[in-house]
């Protein structure tokens, strides 16, 4: 047995402290058009820092920003995860979690990031379900909740074109028909396309959201590994943002490089694709920086080889230079290891004069630097269709003061009364943030 594998062992058994090393840089240091990038710092043993998830105590809350107020727009849900918003105003709420991926579980590796991930409140069994909230008296609370559809796979990301409703599980790209104000359906969906999925699937999260005319879909395929080390036959069509032509099912890879894409939207002023990125893990807790970017048709943006543009990771064998020498450098960095996942830009949003421009971006949280990072919601500000200086808190105070997540903040989107919703995995409800009154 290799020394860095008994070493994860005696770390796991050990209860999951933290181990490995400590940042010596700040979270802000590594935010922004240009993060400082040191030298990667690969240990023995790679650092493992959980923040253990327990819920939130009766009657706590997040803290909202100044201006801002926060409240539960729906409680007692079952691992909320992804957000959409329907013209009537309903909102659809992905109750998911990872499929059954056996293949990802071997190893030592694998058996270790199954421990963490049970720690961290991410071991639980999927719903398998997309639940409908109705806000009819526009008060801020759901008043009525209903199962939307269920006996899916996984699913995340939801688009309405006309009416058709599409949903990404984990393995297909379905569609639904949906008849406007419904609050459930119950017809078999079509598939539009099979999802790279299978038994390993390490990134299995599949978002979807549609061009302006609805003539084609865009879908994000995280990648089957870290950086690789599964072998790079196992990254078929991953790691990439899909095209995918609405009336056909055709597909085409619109990005690649990209190691696993979450969010996505349209930058209001300029019509760009934005998405952001969770990057790699194991050198270090300053690297490598999350990241949002616009998304250029054709671009290869690194993975596995570099990161950062054309910052070349050493430990992926072998190498492509000539590809590393084509990367391009992400637009904006919101910190190392932060699992930026939701973006959602401020279009039609209610909030204070601060949060009219720009891009919020729901923050899930390290498990991979000491001290952590993410566990919050920020907001970036943007001008002319670009980000511009350093992000504003929006929500915090998602842990406490042991370093136990009350709750880890995924999707965000803007509903119909321009509040911010939240959706919070471990805490089990959608946060709803509004001007103060």
């Amino acid at each position: 047995m290799r020394k860095a594998q008994l070493a994860l062992i005696i770390a796991v058994a050990g209860g999951l402290a933290a181990c490995g090393e400590t940042s010596s840089l700040q979270v802000s240091d590594g935010t922004g058009p240009s993060p400082k990038l040191p030298e990667p710092n690969k240990t023995l043993i790679p650092t493992v820092n959980i923040a253990p998830a327990v819920g939130w105590p009766q009657g706590t809350k997040p803290t909202a920003a100044a201006g801002t107020q926060v409240a539960a727009f729906a409680e007692g849900l079952d691992h909320p995860r992804w957000l959409y918003v329907l013209p009537n105003g309903d909102v659809l709420v992905a109750e998911t979690n990872a499929p059954p991926k056996p293949d990802d579980s071997k190893g030592i590796r694998g058996w270790v990031m199954k421990k963490v991930m049970g720690k961290a409140g991410a071991g639980v069994p999927s719903p398998n379900r997309i639940t409908l909230l109705r806000d009819a008296d526009h008060d801020g609370v759901a008043e009525t909740r209903t199962v939307f559809l269920q006996n899916l796979n996984s699913p995340f990301g939801m688009t309405l074109v006309g009416n058709d409703l599409y949903v990404a599980d984990t393995d297909r790209l379905l569609r639904f028909n949906y008849e406007p104000g419904a609050t459930e359906i119950k017809t078999q969906p079509i598939k539009v396309v099979d999802l790279p999925g299978g038994t390993l699937n390490h990134h299995w999260t599949k978002n979807v959201i549609a061009s302006k005319d609805g003539s084609k879909l865009y879908v994000t395929v995280g990648s089957n590994s870290n950086v690789g080390e599964n072998g790079l036959d196992q990254e078929e069509g991953r790691a990439a943002i899909w095209e995918v032509d609405r009336a056909t099912g055709n597909h085409r890879i619109f990005a690649s490089g990209i190691r696993n894409p979450n969010g996505l939207a349209w930058e209001p002023t300029s019509g760009a694709l934005w998405t952001a990125v969770n990057e790699r893990d194991e050198i270090g807790s300053d690297l490598v920086p999350d990241y949002i970017t616009s998304v250029k048709d054709g671009g290869f943006y690194g993975w596995p080889f570099s990161y950062y543009g054309q910052h070349v990771d050493e430990r992926v064998k072998p190498q492509n230079l000539d590809l590393v020498a084509k990367a391009i450098a992400p637009d904006y960095a919101v910190g190392p290891h932060t699992a930026s996942l939701g973006l959602t830009f401020a279009e039609g949003n209610s909030l204070p004069a601060q949060f009219k421009e720009g891009a919020f971006i729901g923050q899930h949280g390290s498990w991979n630097r000491k001290p952590h990072s993410g566990y919050k919601v920020i907001f970036v500000p943007f001008t002319g269709g670009k980000p511009t200086g350093q992000p504003v808190d929006v929500l915090t105070g998602f842990l406490d003061k042991d370093e136990n997540a009350l709750g880890r903040p995924v999707g965000v989107v803007i509903d119909q009364q321009g509040g911010l919703l939240v959706a919070d995995d471990v805490g089990n409800k959608v946060w709803r943030v509004s001007a103060s009154k």
